[in-house]
């Protein structure tokens, strides 16, 4: 099946890219030097297998190697992992399985949670330091825009309702009502008093 080496190089390049080019993550990464994670997806007809040394880590299709570590899941909730308190909520809900030495897994989410993704640094190597740059600035203006945007939907949206449409009171409508009814509340309660005196008087 040609879709999985091509997964399998793509994940592998990425993953040394993002976990062994940065010295400050040498201890962490030595924890899983000589480990063999299996990772069985329900999208994919054969399991990806992480091979850790010192220097890099390998993924395979296949291997005759036994895992030290079996986690069984699907593509969205292993992506949740970049979170590393992702695990243990994954876990409870039966979104994944953990098979053998948990410590396997808790140790590269851990590394994932430490690594900076810088999408520049991914897409330099194919198209160039600059165009990848340039991509990136792009995109993050994109998203600043579409936020920006949404929340001005938002804004808009909440004064049509309190001032075209008069669905919704103002903030200072709420802040009079509430004084209202604490003053009624106030009164009612004097009035209830001076009958109860009346009534012992008679």
């Amino acid at each position: 099946m040609l879709f999985t080496p091509l997964l399998t190089g793509a994940l592998e390049t990425s993953l040394n890219n993002l976990l062994f080019r940065d010295r400050s993550m040498k201890a962490a990464r030595q924890r899983l030097a000589g480990k063999v994670l299996r990772i069985e997806l329900e999208e994919l007809a054969s399991p990806l297998v992480l091979v850790f040394s010192e220097l890099r880590v390998d993924v395979l299709g296949q291997s005759e190697d036994s895992a030290d570590c079996t986690v069984r899941s699907r593509i969205p909730a292993l992506l949740k992992l970049r979170d590393r308190q992702q695990l243990p909520v994954l876990m409870r809900s039966g979104e994944l399985t953990v098979e053998g030495d948990i410590q396997v897994v808790q140790q590269l989410v851990g590394l994932l949670d430490l690594a900076e993704w810088d999408p520049a640094e991914w897409l330099a190597p194919y198209i160039g330091d600059i165009a990848a740059q340039g991509i990136t600035q792009a995109l993050g203006k994109g998203a600043s825009l579409l936020k920006s945007s949404f929340m001005r939907r938002q804004q808009d949206v909440a004064e049509a309702l309190t001032e075209e449409w008069r669905l919704a009171p103002g903030p200072l409508e709420v802040v009079w009502f509430n004084e209202e009814v604490d003053a009624l509340a106030r009164s009612a309660e004097a009035l209830i008093a001076r009958m109860d005196k009346l009534e012992g008087k008679r």
